[in-house]
């Protein structure tokens, strides 16, 4: 396997939360520009899940964690905390716990969250 391929199917925690941090910019973009259930914002939304869900079965616990946002408004979410910042970030966006509940099975969810 070459290292582009290697890269490809294992991308690093740092390369993750790039991609996640680019796919929500250009998912609220394309609300407002289209609106919420526009093929584009629905697909950008359903990406960026993807790649948290990839980041949490990869790298949590260790390197990332779910832990509730008691300050969002709405509905009710996980922020995906970063043990060590990237960058200045310090958190991979939100993930709806509905969205989470949905996915993930319960073990999972144990095991992603704050230890």
């Amino acid at each position: 396997m070459t290292d582009e391929t290697t890269q490809l199917l294992y991308p690093s925690v740092e390369k993750l939360v790039e991609q996640i941090v680019a796919v929500n910019h250009a998912w609220k973009i394309a609300c407002e520009l289209f609106g919420q259930n526009s093929p584009l914002s629905i697909s950008s939304r359903d990406l960026k899940t993807c790649l948290q869900i990839r980041l949490l079965r990869t790298y949590a616990p260790e390197q990332v964690y779910l832990i509730e946002d008691k300050q969002s408004e709405g509905e009710p979410l996980y922020s995906l905390c970063l043990r060590e910042p990237i960058g200045n970030r310090l958190y991979a966006e939100h993930l709806p716990m509905r969205v989470a509940q949905e996915i993930l099975a319960d073990k999972e969810l144990q095991q992603f969250k704050k230890i």
